[in-house]
């Protein structure tokens, strides 16, 4: 008999999952299930409904194995009380590197939703040049956009500049700033505090992708006229396929790795 998994949560990223699971040759049940199955998929992040997620994790028999992604501190403790082994599946450097591609195909969508000009012949300002930064960058420049890195490492600036891309130290935001009217943030730290904002143009657009809380003062650039959004999650938002197919793929790698089959 194959073995199960239970996949909580039913949108269309885990939704992807799970067929992406029953076709690798997994029996595939939901929520209900937790009590019979050998793996548990989490959704991702885990930040929201733990008390949910524990009881869950409770009906799971122990040394079942829950895979999931950003999984907050409740998550964690229900799993240890459970006696449920826990593993973040966006850890895996496999996952970040693939995520970012998604990433980049929302952001862009985002810029061409939300401005009123092309992308070709536009100027674009992207902080940050790690897996998304770089994502981004290679995207908008395709399709014919002007982009300039501005980052702190003077490896990532050269690399960028490798790319075709304009690059400049994070610390002359202060010059670059009045340049340009669409901005990209990837840099999980507060890069665009009050006293920066106040250098871009009225109207400018801020796509902020970092992390929460991201590295934008939100309540400033809402002072200062300027149309600033955090974007998170871009993966499940604009492509829930592709980003639970990648998940379920990465899920697979961990238990290939485990010498764990269907």
């Amino acid at each position: 008999m194959p073995k199960t998994f239970c996949v909580v949560d039913t949108d269309a990223r885990q939704r992807a999952a799970a067929r992406t699971l029953a076709q690798a040759g997994f029996r595939v049940l939901g929520a209900e299930g937790a009590g019979e199955a050998d793996y548990i998929l989490l959704p991702m992040p885990l930040e929201a409904d733990a008390a949910s997620l524990a009881r869950i994790l409770r009906a799971a028999r122990p040394g079942t194995l829950a895979l999931g992604g950003k999984i907050s501190a409740p998550v964690q403790e229900a799993a240890r009380t459970a006696g449920v082994e826990l593993i973040d599946y966006f850890l895996r450097p496999e996952l970040e590197l693939l995520n970012a591609v998604p990433t980049a195909e929302g952001c862009v969508a985002l810029l061409m939703q939300l401005r009123d000009s092309t992308v070709w012949e536009s100027d674009f300002l992207i902080l940050g040049y790690g897996r998304v930064g770089r994502a981004v960058a290679c995207r908008l420049a395709a399709l014919g956009g002007r982009v300039t890195v501005a980052v702190r490492s003077a490896g990532q600036r050269a690399a960028a500049r490798c790319a075709g891309h304009h690059a400049e130290p994070l610390d002359a935001l202060p010059t670059l700033l009045p340049r340009f009217d669409a901005l990209v943030n990837t840099i999980p730290a507060p890069v665009l505090p009050r006293e920066r904002l106040a250098c871009l143009p009225a109207g400018a657009l801020i796509l902020d992708l970092a992390s929460r809380p991201g590295g934008t003062d939100f309540a400033a650039a809402k002072d200062f006229g300027l149309d600033a959004r955090p974007a998170l999650s871009l993966p499940a938002r604009c492509a829930p396929r592709t980003a639970g197919t990648l998940v379920a793929q990465t899920v697979l790698t961990i238990l290939q790795e485990r010498s764990e089959t269907p």
